[in-house]
């Protein structure tokens, strides 16, 4: 890279502050910008007020993913104050495309759906969410590219549609053809049996999330999303439906899912 020097520099897969520490020898001097993508998750978890801004606490007790970009992030905001380093810090949330459902699972969902089998969602379903289209995000996010107003400012950059689980498992199945049953199951039971995915719903997904757009607006007054999940859901199954290898079962998931919509059940005679 001798040499070379670049209007703008964004790292999509920095997640620990050596990445970032690595990234400042390299393109130090060498940028007029470095975007470092941050998460949402790494906000106060679960929030005490709503909706988050960029000005909502970095406090997340119960994911190593969010307090490691928490911790990148305090290496962007040093460097910026002790050597005027050019970041910027963007906060996605959930962003997806038409590949990519919006479950820990995947495909493993929809065919569980199809199947006539129930699908475990987490808590009693009503937690808010917020999922944003890839084109959508993209309006927000590509004029933060070289502008001057960008450099030392985080931003946030979600759509204004909030969900709660039970009506994106609804759309997905609608989208599917067919008629979801759904089964609740606390976050703290899927945990035991399944820490991974419980951190990310702990520290994430079973917490209502939803995000005050305000700034990211007044520097990029265009900035508005049309895409509304019912269309991406509808997408995202014209997508799998168009290719049936695209369509993978997790058989450990759909195991567990089994287990826990059993464990349930038993609950609920006892």
């Amino acid at each position: 890279m001798a040499g070379l020097e670049f209007d703008a520099v964004v790292n999509w897969v920095a997640f620990t502050p050596d990445h970032i520490e690595a990234d400042l020898n390299l393109f130090r001097g060498r940028t007029g910008q470095y975007v470092f993508i941050s998460s949402a998750s790494a906000y106060q978890t679960p929030p005490a007020h709503l909706p988050v801004t960029e000005s909502t606490i970095l406090d997340n007790p119960y994911w190593q993913y969010s307090r490691d970009k928490a911790a990148c992030e305090d290496r962007m905001l040093r460097a910026y104050r002790e050597e005027k380093f050019p970041m910027t810090i963007v906060r996605p949330s959930h962003t997806y495309d038409q590949t990519m459902l919006p479950f820990e699972s995947g495909w493993t969902v929809v065919a569980r759906m199809r199947a006539g089998k129930p699908v475990v969602v987490t808590g009693d379903g009503t937690s808010l969410w917020t999922l944003t289209h890839n084109t959508d995000f993209a309006r927000g996010f590509v004029p933060l590219l070289a502008h001057p107003g960008a450099i030392g400012e985080v931003f946030q950059i979600t759509s204004d549609e909030w969900l709660t689980w039970n009506q994106i498992h609804q759309m997905i199945a609608h989208a599917a053809g067919v008629e979801p049953h759904l089964v609740h199951v606390p976050a703290e039971v899927i945990s035991r049996f399944d820490p991974e995915w419980g951190a990310g719903l702990l520290g994430d997904k079973s917490n209502s999330m939803v995000f005050d757009n305000s700034k990211i607006k007044r520097l990029v007054p265009d900035f508005h999303c049309t895409v509304p999940f019912m269309r991406g859901a509808e997408e995202i199954m014209t997508w799998y439906d168009a290719n049936p290898a695209r369509q993978k079962v997790d058989t450990s998931a759909d195991k567990l899912m089994d287990r826990l919509t059993q464990l349930m059940a038993e609950i609920k005679a006892d």
